[in-house]
C-alpha cells in the first residue's frame, strides 16, 4: 500500500518569512508535482531573508509563489506531501467536485482544510506577483496580477489546471487553462518589465529537453478552439526554445539560472511519497549549495 503522506514530514521547516525585501524578480517554471523542487527552493531562500520583491509563476510555479509572497515557510510542501493522497486533493472526490482527478481548488480555496494562506501579507502592496494562464479562445499567454484577492485566486487556479485532464476555467466570461500551454518559463515578461536581476528556477535537469515535433492529441482533444489547440500542440517546441534562451542568457549573466541538480523522474501527478519529498529536499540542498553564487548575484552582502 502506497505511503499516504511523506515519512520525513517533520523535517520541513515551519515559521515566517521576514518583512525584508530584495530587489529583483523571481521566475518559476511549472511541472505540477515537479515544483516540490522549487518549493524546496523557495523555503530555502525564505529562511535566508532572500525575499524578492516580484514573483512570476506559471502553473505549479504560480501555486508555490503565492505561499512565497505569503511569506509561509514549508506551508507548500505540508500541502502537497500531507494531501498528495487525500482524495479531496487528487482522486475521486476531487473528480467529483472539480470534473477531474486534481482539484485545484483545494488549494485556492479557502475550505478550512489547510492551513491558512495569511491573504494580508499575500496582498501586501509591496510586492508584485504574476499567474499566468493561457487564454482558450485566442490561444495567447495572460498575466494576471496581485490587485484583488478574489481574480489572483482564480488565475492561479486557471494558471494550475492542466490540459486533457481538467475542465476550463472560467474568469469573467473568458476560459483559461494552464499558464503553461503557452508560455512554460516567463523569463520574457521579466525582461519586458526591466527587471535588472532576474533568478529563474527549472523544475527539469539541464539536459532535458521535450520532443520537438507538433501534438496531434492537442488538434484532436481541442478541435473547438482552433488558435489555443495550436498553440497547445507547439507548446513542447516552445519549450526547448525557451530552455536554450535561458541558458544564453545565463551564460552572458543576466538572469541566474538554478535547475535541479540531479535527473527528474517525478511524473506530474506522481504518488511516491519518497520521491516528492527526496525531490523537495533536493530543492533545497542545491539552493543551500548556490546560496553564495545567488547573494552575490542579487548584490546581497
Amino acid at each position: 500500500m502506497a505511503k499516504r503522506v511523506y515519512s520525513k514530514m517533520g523535517n520541513i521547516p515551519r515559521g515566517s518569512a521576514s518583512d525584508k525585501l530584495v530587489d529583483g524578480c523571481l521566475v518559476l517554471e511549472g511541472g505540477a508535482f515537479r515544483g516540490l523542487y522549487t518549493q524546496g527552493i523557495l523555503d530555502e531562500l525564505m529562511l535566508n531573508d532572500i525575499n524578492m520583491n516580484c514573483v512570476i509563476g506559471v502553473s505549479a510555479g504560480a501555486l508555490g509563489g503565492m505561499n512565497y509572497v505569503s511569506g509561509q515557510i514549508g506551508r507548500s510542501a505540508r500541502v502537497n506531501l500531507g494531501y498528495r493522497h487525500d482524495s479531496r486533493y487528487v482522486g475521486k472526490t476531487a473528480l467529483k467536485r472539480s470534473k477531474s482527478i486534481l482539484d485545484i481548488g483545494f488549494l485556492t480555496e479557502d475550505r478550512g482544510i489547510l492551513e491558512p494562506l495569511d491573504k494580508e501579507r499575500f496582498m501586501d502592496p509591496r510586492r508584485r506577483f504574476v499567474a499566468v494562464a493561457t487564454n482558450c479562445l485566442t490561444g495567447e499567454t495572460t498575466y494576471f496580477e496581485k490587485k484583488d484577492y478574489k481574480t489572483i485566486m482564480k488565475g492561479i487556479r486557471a494558471s494550475a489546471t492542466m490540459p486533457y485532464i481538467s475542465p476550463m476555467v472560467d474568469i469573467n466570461g473568458t476560459l483559461y487553462l494552464d499558464g503553461g500551454c503557452s508560455c512554460k518559463i516567463p523569463y520574457k515578461w521579466a525582461l519586458d518589465n526591466d527587471y535588472e536581476k532576474i533568478i529563474v528556477i527549472k523544475t527539469r535537469d539541464l539536459g532535458f529537453r521535450k520532443k520537438d515535433k507538433l501534438s496531434d492529441a492537442a488538434i484532436r482533444m481541442y478541435g473547438k478552439y482552433p488558435k489555443f489547440a495550436l498553440r497547445l500542440s507547439e507548446s513542447g517546441i516552445q519549450y526547448n526554445r525557451e530552455c536554450n534562451e535561458v541558458d544564453k542568457l545565463h551564460k552572458e549573466g543576466r538572469l541566474l539560472r538554478i535547475a535541479p541538480s540531479e535527473k527528474v523522474t517525478v511524473g506530474r501527478i506522481e504518488g511516491d511519497m519518497d520521491k516528492l519529498g527526496d525531490l523537495y529536499e533536493l530543492g533545497r540542498r542545491d539552493c543551500i549549495k548556490q546560496l553564495g553564487t545567488i547573494k552575490e548575484y542579487l548584490n546581497i552582502k
